[in-house]
């Protein structure tokens, strides 16, 4: 049978959600993930160059992925709620996700402000195998909700990453309790410019 591919409109909390749900390219679901966009109000959304190699890197290893653009951004209906609203709907996008294929474990991923959104939502229960934070942004400075969370964390960083220098993600790894583990990429910036190849072979290369 060929692999699904559907572009969606879920019922989201703020109006319907613009989606994409993709199967693996080669092999059976084994787990599913849901994978959370950069900051609405820069330019974010679930088309974004590393969200995409995220993704490709989760199917690669045989998750279902679902992408989704937060409330306001393209199709997606309401307007930005300042990263609690947009908690909200990738909670309720998280939850169709796992409503359709509930007996497969589950991945949290984000990238930069979605980073912040994966991390938060994977430290509330039911807890997934792991949490990808791609590209964490350590200049937001409140991360009280990362302290007391038990999943298990993988950060997946530029060494040149201009919101996330190394020594500050190096601190706030080292500063969590729990399974954690951090991996550096040579790349050019934020974006990982220059190294979409290796972090999408890194992140086909996670274990939940």
């Amino acid at each position: 049978m060929p692999r699904i591919i559907e572009s969606l409109f879920l019922p989201g909390p703020a109006g319907r959600l613009e989606a994409l749900l993709e199967e693996p390219e080669d092999s059976a679901p084994r787990a599913v993930a849901l994978v959370c966009h950069p900051h609405p109000q820069h330019g974010g959304t679930m088309h974004n160059k590393v969200v995409f190699r995220v993704a490709k890197g989760l199917r690669s290893s045989g998750h279902v992925v679902l992408r989704f653009n937060y409330r306001g951004v393209n199709k997606s209906e309401g307007a930005y709620a300042h990263g609690e609203g947009e908690l909200d709907d990738a909670r309720m996008a998280l939850g169709y996700l796992r409503g359709r294929y509930p007996q497969l474990p589950f991945t949290l991923a984000g990238f930069s402000f979605g980073s912040r959104i994966a991390l938060r939502l994977g430290c509330e229960p039911p807890n997934p195998e792991q949490v990808i934070a791609v590209g964490f942004p350590t200049v937001y400075k409140d991360r009280a909700n990362l302290a007391d969370c038990s999943v298990a964390r993988r950060f997946v960083q530029s060494t040149h990453d201009e919101f996330g220098p190394v020594e500050e993600i190096k601190a706030v790894v080292d500063s969590l309790a729990g399974d954690k583990h951090l991996i550096l990429l040579e790349a050019q910036d934020h974006f990982f410019a220059g190294a979409l190849d290796q972090l999408e072979a890194a992140i086909a290369a996670l274990e939940g």
